[in-house]
C-alpha cells in the first residue's frame, strides 16, 4: 500500500473567476435542493486536508480540526491567493446552501466562490464576508445556472488575498448542501452476469458468474454476435460470496470453444457485457501494459509518433521554465548532504510527479524478469526489438530492455557519494491535480538515503549487470560496480529506515523490514558474480529457499520472492535441491491460490490475514498470478495455467463492480484513473487513461475523502469507484504496471493449445574444446545438444571447483568467450545444454585451462632434501600465490642429471626422462589462495644432490621462497 495522502488539484488560473459575471442570484433560490452534502472533508475530522489545495503562497496545515491557510502578503488581488476544492458537482437550476466557520489572524475580508475550474472559468455564486479574531459561521443560499456532473469542474474557492501583510486564515465545518443527483452521480452499470469483458482464450476452461438469489439451478444461453443461441447449460448456485457479499451461481460454457467476437451470456432478462473467444487481445495487452512506461517517462519528450497526438507531452523536470528541474537537486533542507545530483530520467511513479527508488526498484525489477524468464523458457522474440512503440526501437537491442534501461540508469544516478542511495526526490509540496510535468513549477528535493534504497537499487543494477554483458558491457560493468558499491554500503548500514514521516510533496515509502530486501539483493548479487560471500549471505538467510512467499503476495514491501525467482530461474552455482525446494515453495503457494479461489464467486489470487483487500489489491493480484504462473513454469501443470486465466478474467471484468481494471479494455474499462496528465475528469481538454494502464482497485480502508463519503460499508471486493479524486482506490502506478506487463506477457505466451509438460532433458552436449588462451580469457568451442520436444535454448557454461558447480555464462550457440580470468590460474570447464521447459542435461566432458602468465607467478615451491651418499629424500611446498582456488594442481621440474625419483607420496608421480610430474589427489587438490599444500618424494642421486629447476603449477613457472 501506498503510503501517502496526495494532495488535488490547485486552480492554474485564478484572476477569470473575479472578472467573469456571477450568473446565480444570491438569496433565496427558485428550486427545492435536496440535503445532499457536495463538499469533501469539511470537518477535517481526517486531520488531513485532503482534497483542498492552496494556490502560489499559501500553505494549507489541518490545526485543531480547523484547515489554517498561511498567506504570503504583498497580492494585489482577492484571487491572487486561494484555498479550494475542485470536482464539486453542481446541477442547473437547483439551490445550494453553502456555510462554513472562519476566523483570521488579523481581520481581513475573504470570499467563498462556486464556479468553474478551467477556462473559461464561468463563476455561479460569490459571497464576501468580513473575518475578525473570533470563529464566525457565514451562510449563504443561492441558485447554480451552470450544470457540473459528479465529477466535473465544478469548484469552491475562498480568496484570500489583496494583503500588504502576511496573516493566517482558518475555516470549518464548510458544507455545501444541495441538487437532486446523489454524490457520486448514478454510477456504472452494474451487470448481473459478469464476465472478461474483453475476451476467453480458445482451449481454456471459460466461467462466468451470475448474481442471484434463487436456490436453484438457472438456465443460461450463449448467444453470438447475431444474438443466436449457440450453447446453452444450467448454472451452479454457490451461495452467499463473503468478499462481494453477492448470492452467485457460477456459469460453465467451457465446452464452446469456437472463436469469435461479440458473444454474450444471459440468463432469463439478465444479459452481459459483449467479449470475444480469442487470443488477440491478450497479446496485444502485452504491448500495451509494457507502453504505460513510456508514457511514464521523466525528463524527456512523449512524442506524438509513439503514444498519438492525445498523450504527447512536453518533457517534464528538465529546467525549462516553470520547472525547477532535475538535473541539480539538493537534499531536504534539513538533511545538509552537502551535494547535489542529476537525477533526470527514470519514472515517475504513479498519478503525481514524484520517482521514488523502493517502488521503482521493484518496477524495473520486473520489466526486466519479464524479458530474463522469456529468454530462459518463454518466448523472447515476442519481446525483441522494434515490438514497442519508443524511440529506442531498432537498435539491435530489445525494447523490452531499452524501457527498462530508462529507470535502471535513473537508479544508478540517486546514489550518494558514500554508496548509499537516496529514497525518492519529489516536489516540495504536492503538486496540483491535474498538472501536467513540464508545468510543474515546484522546487525538486532529495530525501535522506535508505537501506531499502540501497538494497532494491543494488539488486536490479546486478540484475542489470548480468542481461547486458553481452549486450553493453561497459554499462554492465558501471551497473555491477554501483551494486558492489551499494550492497557494502547498506551492510555497513543495515538498519537506515526511511522516514515514515516524510510524506509532503511525495509518498514516505517507508518500511522497517528489511531482511527480504537483503535476500533479494544477495540473491542477485550472487547470480551475477558468483562469488562466495554473497552466497553466504543467500544461503545463510531466513527467507533461504521460498520462505517469503506467502498467501497475501509480493510487493515493494515484500521482495523476498523476487530472489527466489531469480534462483529458480537464472542458473547459478546452489545445489540442485536447493533450487528445487525454491520451486516446491511456488507451486506449495500456488496450490493454497488454486483452494482459495474455488470457494470464490469472483475468483481471485489474493488473502490477507483479515479478510480485506488493500491499497493496490490489483497489484498483488497480478503477482499472485505470477506465482500460479510459475508453478505451471517449473510442473507444467494444467491448473496453474487455467489458474492465471482466472486472475486475468477478474481484472478484465469478472468482478462484483462490473469493470475491467485495464484502461481501454472491455465495455466499461476505468477510464477516470487518478493521474495528474489523465484527468479528463478533471479538464476536459485533458485525455482519460491510455489502453493498458492497471488501477489500483478494491481498498477496503477507504482511505480518500471520496470512498469515506460514497463506500461506507462496502464488501471487500465491491470497494471502489472509477473516480479521479479516489487516489486509493483508482491511482495508477509503474509497479502495479509492471506486475501487468509480467503477467500479460506470460498469458500471451500461453494463449496458444495447450501442450503436454516436456519432462525430458536435452541430450549432453559435446566436451568443450579451448581455444585462445590469455592471462584473462579464453574461447571455448563445443558440439551441439538437442531436443526434440520443446528445443534447445541455451547452453550454462559451467566451473567446476572442487564439489561446487558454478555458471560462468550462458549463451545460446556452442560457442562462448569467458573474459575477467585470472593469470597463472587452472580451470576446469564443462557445459550444460538447457531446453524450452527449463530442464538441463547431463553435464559435458571436462577440459583443464591454465591462463598465461601476466609477468606474476601463481605459485611458490619451497624445497627442502636430505641425503646420502646414493639418494634423497625431498619435501615440495606449494603454495598459491594466484588470486583464485585451484580445484587440483599438477606440479613439473626438471633434474639436472641423472637422477630418477624411485618413490613419492601425497600426489602421483611419474617422471619421463629428466622431466618429473606430481598430480594432486583428491583429498587434497583444493588450494585456496594463499593456502598450501606439501607433497615429497625419495630419489636415486649422488652428492652433492643437485636440485630440480623449472618448477611449474598446472604449467605455469613458480617462484622459489
Amino acid at each position: 500500500m501506498r503510503s501517502l495522502s496526495p494532495a488535488r488539484r490547485r486552480r492554474r488560473a485564478t484572476a477569470t473567476l473575479a472578472l467573469v459575471a456571477i450568473t446565480a442570484a444570491l438569496g433565496t433560490g427558485t428550486a427545492q435542493a435536496a440535503a445532499y452534502e457536495r463538499i469533501l472533508n469539511g470537518t477535517f475530522a481526517s486531520g488531513t486536508a485532503d482534497p483542498w489545495w492552496a494556490s502560489a503562497g499559501v500553505t494549507n496545515r489541518v490545526v485543531g480540526g480547523e484547515l489554517c491557510a498561511s498567506v504570503t502578503g504583498g497580492t494585489t488581488n482577492p484571487w491572487d491567493a486561494l484555498i479550494g476544492q475542485n470536482g464539486v458537482p453542481f446541477e442547473a437550476g437547483q439551490q445550494y446552501t453553502m456555510s462554513f466557520d472562519a476566523y483570521a489572524t488579523t481581520p481581513q475580508s475573504i470570499a467563498a466562490n462556486a464556479g468553474e475550474a478551467v477556462s473559461p472559468y464561468r463563476g455561479i455564486a460569490r459571497h464576501e464576508v468580513q473575518l475578525t479574531t473570533s470563529k464566525q459561521k457565514y451562510t449563504f443560499t443561492f441558485t447554480s445556472e451552470l450544470d457540473f456532473p459528479d465529477l466535473g469542474n465544478g469548484q469552491i474557492t475562498f480568496q484570500l488575498g489583496g494583503n500588504a501583510a502576511n496573516n493566517t486564515v482558518c475555516v470549518d465545518n464548510v458544507s455545501l448542501v444541495g441538487g437532486v443527483i446523489p454524490p457520486g452521480g448514478p454510477g456504472a452499470p452494474t451487470k448481473k452476469v459478469q464476465v472478461d469483458q474483453v475476451a476467453y482464450v480458445p482451449g481454456l476452461p471459460k466461467h462466468a458468474t451470475l448474481v442471484s438469489d434463487t436456490t436453484t439451478a438457472q438456465t443460461w444461453s450463449l448467444k453470438n454476435s447475431a444474438g443466436t443461441t449457440v450453447a446453452t447449460g444450467q448454472t451452479t448456485p454457490k451461495g452467499v460470496d463473503t468478499l462481494s457479499g453477492d448470492p452467485v451461481h457460477l456459469i460453465d460454457f467451457s465446452s464452446y470453444d469456437t472463436a469469435g467476437t461479440g458473444y454474450t451470456l444471459t440468463v432469463g432478462a439478465e444479459s452481459s457485457f459483449p467479449f470475444d473467444i480469442s487470443a488477440d487481445a491478450m497479446k496485444k495487452l502485452r504491448y500495451d501494459s509494457l507502453a504505460f512506461f513510456y508514457h511514464q517517462r521523466s525528463g524527456v519528450e512523449i512524442q506524438a509518433q509513439y503514444v498519438g497526438a492525445t498523450y504527447a507531452r512536453p518533457a517534464g523536470h528538465v529546467n525549462v521554465a516553470p520547472n525547477q528541474g532535475d538535473n541539480n537537486v539538493p537534499c531536504r533542507s534539513d538533511l545538509n548532504c552537502g551535494y547535489t545530483l542529476d537525477v533526470r530520467g527514470g519514472w515517475y511513479d504513479a498519478g503525481d510527479h514524484g520517482k521514488y527508488v523502493v517502488n521503482g526498484g521493484i518496477s524495473a525489477w520486473q520489466v526486466l524478469n519479464t524479458y530474463e524468464r522469456a529468454k530462459l523458457i518463454g518466448d523472447a522474440a515476442a519481446l525483441g526489438d522494434g515490438k514497442l512503440s519508443i524511440p529506442e526501437q531498432a537498435n539491435g537491442v530489445p525494447d523490452v530492455l531499452d524501457e527498462a534501461r530508462w529507470e535502471v540508469e535513473f537508479l544508478l544516478k540517486m546514489q550518494a557519494p558514500d554508496g548509499m542511495v537516496h529514497h525518492k526526490i519529489h516536489d516540495a509540496n504536492w503538486t496540483a491535480l491535474p498538472t501536467l510535468p513540464h508545468q510543474d513549477s515546484q522546487v525538486r528535493r532529495l530525501s535522506a538515503t535508505s537501506t531499502a534504497a540501497t538494497l532494491n537499487m543494488a539488486a536490479v543494477a546486478a540484475q542489470a549487470a548480468r542481461i547486458w554483458k553481452t549486450i553493453d558491457p561497459a554499462f554492465a560493468d558501471k551497473a555491477l560496480a554501483a551494486a558492489k558499491k551499494a550492497y557494502a554500503a547498506a551492510k555497513a548500514n543495515p538498519n537506515k529506515i526511511a522516514d515514515p514521516n516524510d510524506g509532503t510533496g511525495g509518498g514516505a515509502y517507508s518500511d522497517t523490514t528489511l531482511t527480504d530486501e537483503f535476500y533479494w539483493a544477495a540473491a542477485e548479487m550472487y547470480t551475477t558474480t558468483g562469488e562466495t560471500s554473497y552466497r553466504a549471505d543467500v544461503t545463510g538467510s531466513s527467507l533461504y529457499k521460498g520462505q517469503s512467499l506467502n498467501d497475501r503476495g509480493y510487493d515493494w514491501g515484500a521482495t523476498g520472492p523476487l530472489g527466489d525467482i531469480t534462483l529458480a530461474l537464472v542458473p547459478n552455482g546452489l545445489p540442485a535441491q536447493d533450487v528445487a525446494a525454491i520451486k516446491a515453495a511456488f507451486v506449495a503457494t500456488a496450490d493454497k491460490h488454486l483452494n482459495q479461489m474455488a470457494s470464490q464467486g469472483y475468483p481471485a489470487p489474493y488473502r490477507e490475514p483479515d479478510g480485506t483487500y488493500v491499497w493496490g489489491s490489483n497489484g498483488l493480484i497480478a503477482n499472485n498470478a505470477s506465482v500460479l504462473a510459475l508453478a505451471h513454469d517449473f510442473t507444467g501443470a494444467a491448473k496453474y495455467r487455467e489458474g492465471v486465466f482466472q486472475a486475468m478474467h477478474y481484472l478484465l471484468g469478472r468482478n462484483p463492480v462490473s469493470y475491467s481494471y485495464v484502461s481501454g479494455y472491455g465495455e466499461q474499462p476505468v477510464k477516470n484513473v487518478h493521474h495528474r496528465h489523465w484527468a479528463n475528469q478533471l479538464d476536459q481538454t485533458l485525455p482519460i487513461a491510455p489502453p493498458g494502464a492497471l488501477s489500483g482497485g478494491p481498498n477496503s480502508a477507504l482511505q480518500d475523502p471520496v470512498a469515506t463519503r460514497l463506500l461506507q460499508g462496502c464488501k471487500p471486493q465491491k470497494c471502489f469507484v472509477d473516480h479521479i479524486e479516489a487516489y486509493s482506490l483508482n491511482e495508477v502506478t509503474v509497479n502495479w504496471n509492471s506486475a501487468l506487463a509480467w503477467i500479460a506477457n506470460w498469458a500471451a505466451e500461453k494463449s496458444g493449445p495447450s501442450v503436454p509438460p516436456d519432462n525430458t532433458p536435452p541430450t549432453t552436449p559435446g566436451t568443450p574444446v579451448a581455444s585462445g588462451v590469455t592471462g584473462t580469457g579464453v574461447t571455448l568451442n563445443w558440439t551441439a545438444s538437442s531436443d526434440s520436444e520443446s528445443g534447445v535454448r541455451g547452453y550454462d557454461v559451467i566451473s567446476i571447483e572442487g564439489d561446487t558447480q558454478r555458471v560462468v555464462t550462458t549463451v545460446t550457440g556452442t560457442s562462448a568467450t569467458l573474459t575477467g580470468l585470472s593469470p597463472n590460474t587452472t580451470y576446469r570447464l564443462a557445459v550444460k545444454a538447457r531446453n524450452g521447459a527449463g530442464l538441463t542435461s547431463a553435464l559435458s566432458g571436462t577440459v583443464s585451462v591454465t591462463t598465461t602468465s601476466d609477468g606474476q607467478t601463481s605459485c611458490k615451491i619451497t624445497y627442502q632434501a636430505n641425503g646420502w651418499s646414493n639418494g634423497l629424500s625431498a619435501t615440495v611446498t606449494i603454495t598459491n600465490t594466484s588470486s583464485a582456488e585451484w580445484s587440483s594442481w599438477t606440479l613439473g621440474f626438471t633434474w639436472p642429471g641423472n637422477q630418477k625419483v624411485t618413490h613419492g607420496w601425497s600426489a602421483t608421480w611419474t617422471q619421463t626422462a629428466a622431466a618429473v610430474t606430481a598430480t594432486s589427489m583428491s583429498w587434497n587438490g583444493r588450494v585456496p589462495a594463499g593456502g598450501s599444500v606439501q607433497t615429497g618424494f625419495n630419489a636415486s642421486s649422488t652428492a652433492p644432490h643437485a636440485e630440480p629447476t623449472g618448477f611449474t603449477v598446472n604449467g605455469q613457472a613458480c617462484s622459489k621462497g
